[in-house]
């Protein structure tokens, strides 16, 4: 038994001892050090986990930044999450576990689910659909959105999720940057009770859409819609459908998906990921940082319109043949304990989430009256993924969720890593943990924190983490663009792969995000990262969220303006406004005292959860908004400019 003032060095915890057992991490340091050491037969050796239909000949090719993994070699996506299992136990097991928001559940087996790819594979033959069209999936988080996902695979065809929440403009710009010979959508989808009406919208992006032949079409929420010449019903075409489709060998460097990403400006970015590197990785990582067992009921509450969804909901709980609940519908709906609701229906053993969810069920349940009223003892292991989690809530979730008998596993990656890079392993061993710290490198990983010149920083110092060699989760490139992907990822540190995070490295080596680099601050020749300033915040009992920017400053260079979504019950906003800003000074000191604070009963996020800092800052500089596709509640950012205009008039008076 360890205590929790050493396993939560640099954090806000009280005393008393943990109940989870822990070890020295010699084992992990060991397996990695030797990864580092020969990568190709390290990799190799992961790789042998796969189901190959000719391994390779060269285990990597590496023309920088290109990497191309086990060339030579092929194999099938479809057939790793399913054919492997069809011979085994696991063909009856359940694979799929949906729930509606209205309780509605289905429930697939690993036999149904592959004879249902199977089948949904011939129709996309019948319809013209070969190795290396690309197909456009606009769906609901229906079961037959991963069918669509691996019927394209199991042919060869590249399939391009869009976010089902998406309007017809982002839909236009991905199919057409993709040349999407088909887009598969529903009639309709549901979320917090209410239709999104998804043939609407591809009806109203079809006019600009050249590439597209066919529209197949799922009955999903049994709403009517107008039909056109290239729709045709999923359920009609299913009928006839021949029950077995030879998988495609496809080779390891064949791209699997692409996955558009937003900047800041411009258009969305195609990150373009391979086949065997990236299920190479997937299967890895799942085994180390999840450590799935048979009994193991995954519920990962990501949309596979995210990277997260493709690949911890899709590839790699399938390639390991572990059941998973798969959720259609929002957090708090109908009430705000949907998640916990699940976990107890189902019995969940590892629940897999974000902060911004977590961090929305502490504001209506910080004394855990909520949590408390579910059975959440199945659960074993407990996992965060998206950004940072502030240590205040990770405290929240190892206490009242956890009851501090389960491991966190806060898990740090990109779209374009494909997997998770920096995570506790549990699957190797449990370490000690620090809440907000997303602890070491997965093996393989050779991820360091540079200063400006690109040089590794000494322990408690600030900086850029960086990628040193590549690993083969890694995307092939962007879609049809290489020159942008060079200049991107590859040009601030010449031969290091850029992340574009802020980080720091403490004295036992475990790794802590600060926050996007973009988003750093450089306050009075200080550089503070949003992430640690946004804890610091949400530190004070009457915060539940925070969102930290800057603007111009004449003395200082640049100002702190915050922006806190107070909890139920905080209303006097002049008081806590003086409060927070003395807890600010004692706890990070006088130079991160904000100069404005705003207080909003939402803050502006992406449909991932994301928070928009750079609208945040657009609002308080008085610049343009730009780009607002991904924004999830436009309401969020008229309620922030209102603050924003209320309490620069009551200065001004």
């Amino acid at each position: 038994m360890s205590s929790p003032s050493k396993l939560y060095e640099n954090s806000e915890v009280g005393g008393g001892t943990m109940k989870i057992s822990v070890r020295t991490g010699k084992r992990l340091e060991k397996i990695s050090k030797e990864a580092l050491a020969e990568p190709d037969k390290f990799w190799a050796d992961q790789a042998r986990n796969l189901i190959w239909f000719k391994e390779w000949n060269h285990i990597l090719e590496w023309n920088s930044p290109f990497a191309r993994w086990f060339v030579g070699g092929t194999l099938n996506a479809s057939v790793n999450c399913l054919d492997r299992h069809i011979n085994t136990d696991t063909k009856n097991k359940a694979a799929i576990i949906w729930e509606s928001e209205s309780g509605e559940t289905r429930t697939l087996s690993y036999f149904q689910l592959y004879r249902q790819v199977n089948k949904f594979a011939n129709v996309l033959k019948s319809l013209g659909v070969s190795k290396g069209d690309r197909v456009t999936i606009y769906m609901p988080m229906v079961p037959e959105m991963p069918i669509a996902m691996l019927a394209c695979a199991r042919i060869g065809a590249i399939h391009s999720v869009v976010f089902s929440g998406f309007s017809a403009q982002a839909l236009i710009d991905r199919a057409n940057d993709a040349k999407s010979k088909v887009i598969i959508t529903a009639d309709g989808g549901i979320r917090k009770g209410r239709l999104v009406e998804l043939k609407k919208v591809v009806d109203e992006s079809l006019p600009s859409l050249p590439s597209v032949e066919h529209v197949i079409v799922l009955e999903r929420a049994g709403n009517k819609v107008n039909t056109g010449p290239k729709d045709l019903w999923w359920h009609e075409l299913m009928e006839g459908a021949k029950i077995y489709c030879p998988p495609e060998p496809v080779e390891s460097t064949h791209p699997l998906y692409i996955l558009y990403t937003s900047g800041t400006t411009g258009k969305p970015k195609g990150v373009m990921h391979g086949t065997g590197g990236y299920l190479t990785h997937l299967y890895s990582t799942a085994k180390w940082v999840f450590d799935f067992t048979n009994q193991d009921i995954f519920f990962c509450t990501a949309d596979i319109g995210w990277v997260t969804g493709h690949s911890y909901i899709v590839y790699a709980p399938l390639m390991h043949g572990i059941t998973e609940i798969m959720y259609e519908g929002a957090p708090d709906f109908p009430k705000p304990n949907r998640y916990w609701a699940i976990v107890e229906k189902h019995g969940a053993t590892i629940l897999y989430t974000t902060p911004t969810a977590l961090r929305m069920y502490m504001k209506y349940d910080d004394d855990g009256v909520v949590s408390n009223s579910f059975d959440l003892s199945s659960l074993r292991l407990l996992g965060t993924v998206g950004e940072p989690i502030n240590p205040k809530v990770w405290m929240w979730y190892f206490k009242r969720i956890g009851n501090e008998n389960c491991p966190i596993v806060d898990t740090w990656w990109q779209t374009e890593t494909g997997g998770t890079m920096l995570s506790m392993c549990t699957g190797i061993e449990t370490i000690p943990m620090k809440p907000g710290s997303a602890t070491f490198p997965v093996p393989g990983v050779d991820a360091v924190v540079v200063d400006e010149t690109g040089k590794p920083v000494e322990p408690g110092t600030k900086g850029y983490i960086v990628i040193r060699k590549p690993w083969p989760g890694m995307f092939l490139s962007l879609w049809g663009n290489d020159e942008k992907y060079r200049q991107t990822y590859w040009t601030k540190f010449p031969g290091l792969y850029y992340a574009g995070d802020y980080a720091l490295v403490d004295e036992e080596g475990y790794l802590w995000l600060l926050g996007r680099a973009d988003d750093v601050l450089k306050v009075a020749g200080h550089r503070l990262g949003t992430m640690e300033l946004e804890s610091a915040f949400v530190s004070h009992k009457a915060i539940a969220e925070a969102a930290v920017t800057g603007k111009p400053d004449e003395t200082k260079g640049e100002s702190i303006i915050a922006f806190l979504v107070p909890k139920e019950g905080f209303s006097d906003y002049e008081n806590l406004r003086k409060e927070v800003v003395a807890h600010i000074r004692s706890t990070l000191g006088p130079i991160a005292v904000p100069n404005e604070v705003y207080f909003v009963s939402k803050l502006p996020k992406t449909r991932s959860g994301k928070i928009m800092r750079r609208l945040l800052k657009s609002i308080s500089s008085g610049d343009k908004i730009g780009d607002i596709t991904t924004l999830e509640d436009e309401a969020a950012i008229d309620e922030v400019r209102q603050a924003y205009e209320d309490l620069k008039k009551m200065v001004n008076s």
